[in-house]
């Protein structure tokens, strides 16, 4: 991805540009307020402020995340206290309204965990050959770590998990792996057809999934109530709560995780830029301390930085047939802006090895997808999406919730038993009304309004990543209304 930074030339100092028109003593306060940055002076005070912002975001916006989702005395639904697994027990249907774009393929078991405070040991079941995968992300949303079916296969596994800077004795029979931050967040994923006997047979792997802190191994552990802290906002979505900080109190709390979540080593250069504003790691942040060109650009960093966070939407990623994806998620190394955009419309998102999601709002002559016409998308004879694990297409409508409609159904995979032509290949009909009962097998419920398809391809092969296949274009049918 391509990403709009100011990097510093070694040796040579930039100096705000004062122009004739301007004031000399003016231009004095202009150039004493820039920030210093090594032994140069910056010229934009604002430019580096919403470059802070962009840079913190998904540290904060993972706080935020598991203040509420572990704001819980005992696990309930998608919530559960610190260190302890949250198990989605079935897939939502169309009244759905907690999350955008849910999932029906796999069911969630999700923890966040301090493995600063000390290392946790986490016990994984003999999965007896299901897909799962358990993907740990840094307080960055890195992904460091993925135990699954892709990487270490289906048996039982123990893994000895401990925060930075920890060293010591790995017990017998687990695996340690050294997480970048003291918060870490496992949003794991297991497979299930969703029917009453799979639902079942994944609720007893789910009840298996097992946290405990290393002092408590090797004895009996149950684990303690969580505290519920009243004053945390339960009811507001986590992004509207950022967006609603100001900017002292943003950059207090970037400030304070980043003592125990520390940046990566190559950050270097952000870590700089947000010293000259005054925002050090593990420090008080007090913009009254700074020159008011400074406090003026720290103020209005919120405002300018959430507009270019989303708007990157726009240039990320690849375009192909009217649909849109991207292969960089999970790992961002110094793409921070990337980071962000994931972190805002995407979070917890997977290594691109592990899952690429191709989206379109669109049909093949670039008109918007609407409930009113009837579409195709049809897969050439040995053409369907190329995976190792599996894949499904789903239908949201144009919030991204589930469509309700006569069958239930809210994607359509191989699981459906889908029925190929003659020449072997494969049409998904995607229109609100029944194909018919010979083609009910491929039929994707719509809306009779605008709608959202996504293609969701788990542990995909490499012509998914390096682009060498690409979806069908969702077609018109010749009947469909104008």
């Amino acid at each position: 991805m391509d990403v709009t930074r100011r990097i510093f030339a070694a040796g040579a100092a930039t100096l705000p540009f004062v122009g004739p028109g301007l004031p000399r003593a003016q231009a004095q306060s202009t150039a004493q307020d820039a920030p210093i940055v090594g032994n140069h002076v910056v010229a934009d005070p604002l430019e580096l402020a919403v470059d802070a912002y962009i840079y913190g975001y998904p540290l904060v916006t993972v706080e935020m995340t598991r203040r509420v989702l572990t704001n819980v005395a005992a696990p309930e639904g998608k919530n559960a206290p610190m260190g302890q697994f949250a198990n989605l027990r079935e897939y939502p249907d169309a009244k759905f309204r907690a999350v955008t774009a849910p999932n029906a393929d796999t069911l969630y078991s999700s923890a966040f965990v301090d493995v600063g405070r000390e290392p946790h040991i986490l016990s994984l079941p003999d999965e007896g050959g299901r897909y799962y995968l358990m993907p740990m992300l840094s307080a960055w949303t890195n992904v460091f770590a993925v135990p699954g079916k892709r990487t270490t296969g289906t048996g039982p596994q123990t893994y000895f998990i401990a925060g930075p800077g920890w060293s010591g004795s790995v017990p017998s029979g687990t695996k340690l792996i050294q997480a970048p931050t003291s918060l870490i967040w496992i949003l794991g994923r297991t497979y299930c057809t969703g029917t009453p006997e799979d639902y079942k047979a994944v609720h007893a792997v789910q009840d298996q999934y097992r946290l405990v802190p290393a002092s408590a191994a090797g004895r009996s552990y149950t684990p303690p109530p969580g505290r519920i802290d009243p004053r945390i906002d339960m009811r507001t979505a986590v992004r509207e709560q950022i967006d609603r900080m100001d900017a002292t109190t943003y950059f207090n709390l970037l400030a304070s995780l980043m003592k125990d979540n520390p940046p990566a080593l190559a950050d270097g250069v952000p870590l700089a830029k947000m010293a000259s504003l005054g925002i050090v790691p593990g420090r008080p942040f007090d913009p009254a301390s700074q020159p008011p060109a400074i406090r003026d650009a720290i103020g209005r960093a919120p405002k300018e930085a959430r507009p270019r966070i989303m708007g990157h939407l726009k240039a990320t990623g690849s375009h192909v047939n009217g649909w849109t994806f991207t292969t960089d998620g999970g790992d961002y190394g110094k793409d921070y802006l990337q980071r962000a955009l994931v972190t805002a419309v995407g979070l917890g998102c997977n290594l691109p090895q592990d899952a690429v999601y191709p989206l379109t709002t669109v049909d093949a002559a670039g008109r918007k997808l609407n409930g009113t016409s009837k579409y195709v998308m049809r897969f050439p004879a040995g053409e369907l999406p190329p995976v190792d694990g599996f894949w499904s297409l789903t239908m949201y409508d144009a919030d991204y919730f589930f469509v309700e409609n006569p069958i239930n159904r809210y994607s359509v995979s191989p699981r459906d038993d889908l029925k190929a032509n003659p020449d072997g290949s494969v049409d998904l009909f995607i229109q609100a009304e029944s194909p018919g009962a010979m083609r009910e097998a491929n039929w994707l419920p719509a809306p009779k309004g605008p709608f959202v398809l996504m293609l969701r391809t788990y542990w995909p092969k490499d012509a998914i990543l390096n682009g060498s296949w690409s979806p069908p274009p969702v077609t018109r049918s010749a009947s469909a209304a104008l």
